[in-house]
């Protein structure tokens, strides 16, 4: 993804104008907002992406869609537009809050599960985190039915593998040696 370096200066750069005006985590709650539906949604995705819509018309969809979103969002929209750039809004709004949790001192821990969370097994993992990160942390959770059962925790370049999937491998390693 060519664009991901844009993205970031777009995110930082709309991040600084947030903090500025105070109202960055309505803007994160926008940008969280934004990234789920285009995510969810692959015919807005298509019509961002399309090279031959005009980009009056993205901006007044998008205006439309995201009615309710601060004026630094809207403004956002605005510049996207100005500089004809409307296919990485979905990677800025990633990015944004993924600055905005560094920037306030937050991590995310990726949680990777067979099957969704409950909140035994969400304690558990809270408990792992706090031996590994002093930071304030929100947890992601990933499903992935080939880990069999436990969890995989990713916070920022460390990994705690507690998966069946990688016992079996440590297991089936052991036993051919």
């Amino acid at each position: 993804m060519a664009s991901t370096r844009a993205a970031i200066r777009y995110a930082k750069a709309i991040l600084d104008l947030a903090n500025s005006k105070g109202v960055a985590e309505a803007v994160n709650n926008d940008m969280k907002s934004i990234a789920s539906t285009i995510e969810s949604n692959l015919e807005l995705s298509a019509f961002i992406q399309n090279p031959t819509t005009k980009v009056e018309v993205k901006e007044s969809a998008l205006l439309e869609v995201f009615a309710e979103v601060n004026g630094v969002t809207k403004g956002l929209f605005h510049l996207l537009f100005e500089n004809k750039r409307f296919e990485i809004l979905d990677a800025i709004a990633v990015e944004y809050s993924r600055v905005f949790d560094e920037s306030n001192g937050v991590e995310v821990a990726k949680v990777t599960t067979a099957i969704p969370m409950d909140a035994a097994l969400e304690a558990k993992v809270l408990a792992k985190v706090a031996t590994l990160s002093d930071k304030k942390i929100t947890i992601e959770n990933i499903v992935d039915p080939a880990i069999i059962g436990g969890f995989i925790l990713r916070i920022g370049d460390q990994q705690y593998n507690a998966s069946v999937a990688n016992r079996l491998q440590v297991l089936k390693r052991e036993l051919s040696n």
